[in-house]
């Protein structure tokens, strides 16, 4: 018997109206935030974060130096001459820029790329000079064209060297022990979510070398989509310099069939992981990277990953503070208190780490001032360094 249902109820009509409205709803909230005095940088880390992103590359010239809270007269500094001749990195550089031509638009007229990647020599290298304690790596200029692409030559040098000294600066040392540290943390999350994966990655031997590419480019080295790259480039912007990691880690996770189907051998298993196929669900991973942090905080895992300190995590209590008195929330700050205090005093209750307690997700939501559902990735992460306490106690 045939049943009757509304009219176009899930047609792919109302589906495509239904975006358009969200999209604009979302659009008006960022312009919202980016209007007032001080600007709202707790949403745009919301909008960041929640579905669609940033939306256009437009708003991503409005909204990404506020991610990094570059001051305006940085901005609008024109960058200086840099040098090339006699420079240690130039060689290495100009052969990786060479290497670059996948990284830029199909159809882009050679003319128009030849002086983009001159521009991303220029970037790199006044970069490195301006901050002679960081070291070029084999995988930077990926990260560098992304914000290059969006955002010009001007704007791109100065949010790179932000987040070269923050996010980034893990890999910029002269060995790469922190890298390596960070890496470490993939399997301890792999471990709490699906042990049988763990077990099966470590009797294969495989390590997290498959996945070394991915978290030094942010993956923009290994997806061919720029739409899937600038779309995590906002969700990275506006969280704790670990997300990716974790990021990482869901990938590995919804792989989970194809890993345990393979032949439990090392080169097998990393020629499969290295892999990344292009068609993820990426809106769906980063709401579960989102549900990971909350469950699983670096905080928690740091023993098990390794035993010295990550620098940039180290910085990005500094970068979070000077963040916070952009927009100062006497209100959140004191729910924060008042509910840690309640919590101190209430009777200790079991949790399992898996599914974090009722109260604790309460404490995040308080403190973020979630009031309407923006999904699990954006409760967890719009201040993400609320999980790294006690560590980084950025409300005081």
């Amino acid at each position: 018997m045939n049943t009757s249902r509304s009219a176009g109820a899930s047609s792919p009509v109302n589906g495509r109206q239904d975006w358009d409205s969200r999209r604009r709803r979302k659009t008006a909230e960022i312009t919202q935030a980016l209007s007032v005095s001080p600007v709202d940088v707790a949403a745009l880390r919301r909008m960041a974060i929640s579905e669609g992103g940033l939306l256009t590359d437009e708003i991503r010239r409005e909204v990404w130096p506020k991610l990094l809270n570059v001051p305006p007269h940085v901005l609008d500094q024109e960058p200086e001459t840099v040098e090339r001749e006699n420079n240690k990195d130039y060689n290495q550089v100009l052969l990786d820029v060479q290497r670059s031509l996948r990284r830029f638009p199909p159809g882009m007229p050679d003319e128009q790329r030849e002086g983009l990647q001159e521009e991303l020599i220029d970037i790199i290298l006044r970069v490195l000079k301006r901050n002679p304690q960081l070291h070029y790596y084999q995988g930077y200029h990926d990260i560098v064209v992304t914000f290059l692409l969006v955002l010009g030559e001007r704007l791109a040098t100065s949010l790179v060297e932000k987040l070269s000294t923050h996010h980034l600066r893990d890999f910029m040392d002269p060995t790469m022990d922190n890298t390596k540290h960070i890496l470490n943390y993939l399997m301890p999350i792999i471990e709490k979510v699906n042990p049988e994966v763990h077990d099966f990655m470590q009797q294969a031997e495989v390590g997290t070398v498959f996945a070394l590419s991915w978290l030094i480019t942010w993956f923009g080295h290994v997806l061919s989509d720029f739409r899937h790259v600038v779309r995590l480039y906002d969700f990275f912007l506006a969280c704790h310099p670990l997300m990716p990691i974790y990021f990482a880690a869901v990938i590995v996770l919804y792989r989970e069939d194809e890993v345990l189907d393979c032949e439990c051998d090392m080169a097998m298993v990393h020629h499969l992981l290295s892999q990344i196929p292009q068609d993820l669900p990426y809106e769906m991973l980063i709401s579960r990277a989102g549900d990971l942090f909350v469950q699983f905080p670096p905080s928690e895992l740091a023993k098990e990953a390794a035993s010295h300190d990550s620098m940039a995590a180290s910085t990005f209590k500094d970068f979070e503070l000077a963040s916070t008195q952009q927009r100062p929330d006497s209100v959140l700050r004191r729910r924060r208190r008042q509910k840690q205090a309640a919590l101190e005093t209430s009777p200790p209750t079991t949790s399992t780490v898996a599914q974090p307690s009722v109260a604790r997700r309460f404490v995040r939501l308080a403190v973020m001032g979630l009031t309407v559902a923006l999904g699990a990735a954006a409760l967890a992460v719009v201040n993400t360094a609320l999980e790294w306490a006690p560590k980084l106690d950025i409300f005081p």
